[in-house]
């Protein structure tokens, strides 16, 4: 789980590799892709670019996290919970409010 490992970068880059993962299980599939672009406003073309950008990864979570199906699924076949998503999510700078 997210919140037992180690100190605070060790905490963001679990965070961030879990966001990475995140991202594929979104490219993984065309309909969550094709909604990804649509909520994003992003090109295909723009993707490696927008993963350094500031935020990016907290919002590949947020839209994860956003479809109750779509986040269930992805923690299930990463070993994870859906709270771990959050707490990832929230390392990263999403915050709820």
């Amino acid at each position: 789980m997210l919140r037992q490992r180690g100190g605070e970068e060790a905490q963001k880059q679990r965070a961030e590799e879990i966001a990475a993962r995140a991202l594929g299980f979104i490219a993984g599939d065309q309909d969550r892709l094709a909604n990804f672009f649509a909520l994003t406003g992003l090109a295909p073309d723009e993707i490696r670019g927008a993963v350094s950008q500031p935020g990016f990864l907290a919002s590949v979570l947020q839209h994860v996290l956003s479809d109750e199906d779509s986040a269930s699924a992805f923690a299930a076949e990463n070993g994870l919970t859906p709270e771990d998503l959050q707490r990832a999510a929230a390392r990263l700078g999403l915050h709820w409010d």
